[in-house]
Order: structure tokens, then C-alpha cells, then sequence
């Protein structure tokens, strides 16, 4: 097959849109049920290429959670302790793979953004992956293979319309790559910049002391940040990316962004959040939203009288803002990437409040010498990787 039809493009009005490949070369997938779409296939090709690369980095099974052409999310398949099964809302007795880990993490980064995401999968979906997935509002999911059991689950999703693409594991696409904009065709070298630990040794700050699970975390915000919509900044954490920002026109703004994303991440271990008692049958979609307006400062909009009554079985005492940063000062070992320069110290700063010990970035400043007089202010272990990672 060399091309696939679409009902449309990006919007209804956007008519004809199909996908084909240049030449004689066949498409690499087959869509094994549903029928994606356009944007369907922008997240799906996106995000393949993130977790093959996390996989080819870290010899990890890696996963990603995909919303509008950039990740809410990504993670590898670390094991997940019980405090964190619950966090993550993970069934009693559902037994995860390490591919299963992989995804549950990645869409755990930011539950609020992954509703309706495109699910991404280094290896072959099991079982266990297809069951979490089952319960989960999400439009549709790429791999290199599924099981005939994590098949029929998903089959069943949406009402039989869940979009189930496989992908050939082997694919490499030519070095070329064409994109149209107002009838003028663009034309660049595909984006095959290798990232491994080789391109980490370039430590600019006094404190120089790398551990390994600082580089892995490097490489993860580094390839996340490689499939984020620019500009962007990327929070990690044990493998884990907990913050991304995306798409800002200003560094500090992505910055902040995914800073205030990695502290919610880390608000939604406090024990006051993990003690809330919701409503017999209350879904998903509606208990994630509670969980995000009940740690920001609209509070007030979920818990006011005759209104708290249809989330919670009891009602909650609010988190003050004091209680908010006691919590979020107690976690540290997070690494913070960006896809272009730091211009400023603030950049910095910003990152310490989210619990930052390392930070990855290309470099080229000519405020350098700032941004770097400010990490090692906090002790910070920092590294240039040269490497921009513009991704539009």
C-alpha cells in the first residue's frame, strides 16, 4: 500500500488529505483497526520516533502519550511502586509488563493533557498494556506488534472505532523531508541527530558530578524534547518526564510551564491528595479534573458548598499555598532539558523551585556566563550539548 485515504486534514473544511509515500516505496503500517485521521498520523509518526529512540538510547522499554503533535508525556518502563499504582489509578491485581509500566508513567506525566491522547509504544503491546489503555479516553495507538489478546482488547474500545495502527520496526525513512506552507514546498535533512551519553561531557559548571541516572534522565528530556513543538522545556525524574512545555514564544515561559506541570506531578503524591474520597462511579475524565482544580489556587470552584457534594464523599481541606511549597521543596534529583540556549539566569531559578539538581541545554548564550554563575549558586550540575533541537 503506497497511500491512505483520510476523511480530511487537519480541520473538516481540508479536503482531499490522504498520507503516501514518495516513489515505489509501500507505507511502513497497517492499520489494524478504526480509521485515523490526519492529526491521528502527525502524533502517531511523532511519537513513534520518540520511544524508538528512547529504546535505542537506554535499552528501555519506552512509551509516550501524544496530544497535537507534542508529548504530554514519556516515560521508560521502570517498575511502579503501590503509592504509585494508586497515583496512577491502575486497577487492583492488573500485573504490568515493563512495556505496561512504560505507558502508565507516560500518561500519568499530565493525566489532564493525555485525555484523548495518542498512545506510543517502543515494543510489542501486551495484555497488560491493552487492559490499563481499556479504561483510558484515547483516541488511538502505534506499535511495532501486539499480542492477540491486547488486540482484541483494544478492538473493543470506542465501540470497535479505536484507531490501532502497527508500524514496521524497521522502517528508515530517506534523509530528505518535504512540508508544504501556503503552496511553497520547504525542503531539510531529516533531523537524524544521534542522542546518547557521548554528548554529555561537555560539564560547564564547578560541580561536575554526573551520575549515570542523571545522564539517562538527559537523554529522556533531550529525545522528548526532539518531538516537542517548539520552543521547549522538558522536567525528568527517574526516567520519567513529569513537565513539558510547549509551543512558547518566550524560554521562561516553557520554563514555567513545565515547571507548575512537575509540581502538580509532585502534589499529587501528598497525602491529602491521595486521602480524597470521591463519589461512588465517578469517572476518570471527571476525577483528574477535580484532582487538577483541587490543587490550583480555584479551589474553591470544586469545593464550595452544594458543589463539592457531587465529587466527594467528604469534603476536603484545601492545600494552602505554604503547604503547596513545603511539599514541592522536598523532592530533588530532577533533571531539566531545553531545546535551545538558557538566555537568562531566570531560566535557572526557575527550575531550583521544581526540585532541579541537573541541567542539559546547547549552549551559545551570550549570557552563558550568567546562566552558569546561577546553577553553580545551587550546586547545579549542568551540561552544554552544542545540539539545538527545533522541532516545527
Amino acid at each position: 500500500m503506497r497511500e491512505l485515504e483520510l476523511k480530511y486534514g487537519c480541520n473538516p473544511n481540508q479536503k482531499p488529505a490522504r498520507i503516501f509515500m514518495r516513489g515505489e516505496r509501500e507505507l511502513p503500517i497497517e492499520v489494524l483497526n478504526g480509521k485515523p485521521g490526519y492529526i491521528n498520523f502527525l502524533d502517531a509518526f511523532n511519537s513513534w520516533q520518540l520511544v524508538r529512540e528512547l529504546n535505542a538510547a537506554t535499552g528501555m522499554p519506552a512509551a509516550a502519550s501524544f496530544k497535537h503533535v507534542s508529548p504530554a508525556g514519556a516515560a521508560l518502563g521502570n517498575p511502579i511502586c503501590e503509592t504509585g499504582r494508586k497515583i496512577l489509578f491502575v486497577e487492583d491485581g492488573l500485573e504490568l509488563s515493563p512495556i505496561a509500566c512504560a505507558y502508565v508513567r507516560a500518561r500519568g506525566s499530565d493525566r489532564l493533557c493525555s485525555y484523548g491522547d495518542w498512545a506510543a509504544l517502543s515494543d510489542t503491546c501486551d495484555e497488560p498494556t491493552a487492559r490499563y489503555l481499556k479504561n483510558e479516553v484515547s483516541d488511538g495507538i502505534i506499535a511495532p506488534g501486539y499480542t492477540k489478546e491486547a488486540l482484541e482488547i483494544l478492538k473493543t474500545k470506542k465501540r470497535g472505532g479505536y484507531n490501532v495502527v502497527q508500524i514496521d520496526p524497521d522502517y528508515t525513512p530517506e534523509h530528505e523531508e518535504y512540508k508544504d506552507v501556503f503552496g511553497i514546498t520547504f525542503q531539510q535533512g531529516r533531523n537524524d541527530y544521534k542522542i546518547d551519553a557521548s554528548i554529555l561531557g561537555n560539564i560547564v559548571t564547578k560541580n561536575r558530578d554526573l551520575p549515570d541516572e542523571a545522564k539517562r534522565d538527559m537523554m529522556v528530556a533531550l529525545i522528548t524534547l526532539k518531538y516537542t513543538q517548539s520552543n521547549s522545556v522538558c522536567y525528568v525524574r527517574e526516567g520519567h518526564a513529569i513537565g513539558v512545555g510547549a509551543g512558547q514564544q518566550s524560554r521562561i515561559h516553557c520554563t514555567r510551564l513545565a515547571g507548575n506541570k512537575a509540581d502538580n506531578w509532585f502534589l499529587r503524591h501528598h497525602p491529602r491528595v491521595l486521602e480524597l474520597q470521591f463519589v461512588n462511579h465517578i469517572r476518570r475524565a471527571e476525577r483528574d479534573n477535580a484532582i487538577d482544580v483541587y490543587l490550583s489556587d480555584e479551589y474553591e470552584d470544586i469545593l464550595a458548598e452544594g458543589v463539592w457534594q457531587n465529587t466527594f464523599r467528604i469534603k476536603p481541606e484545601p492545600l494552602t499555598r505554604e503547604e503547596k511549597r513545603d511539599w514541592i521543596s522536598k523532592f530533588s534529583g530532577v533533571t531539566v532539558g531545553s531545546d535551545a540556549f538558557f538566555p537568562f539566569g531566570d531560566n535557572v531559578e526557575r527550575a531550583r523551585k521544581s526540585g532541579a539538581n541537573y541541567i542539559v541545554q546547547p549552549g551559545g548564550s551570550i549570557r552563558d556566563d550568567n546562566v552558569i554563575a546561577t546553577a553553580d549558586k545551587y550546586n547545579m550540575v549542568m551540561s552544554f550539548t552544542g545540539m539545538r533541537l527545533f522541532h516545527h
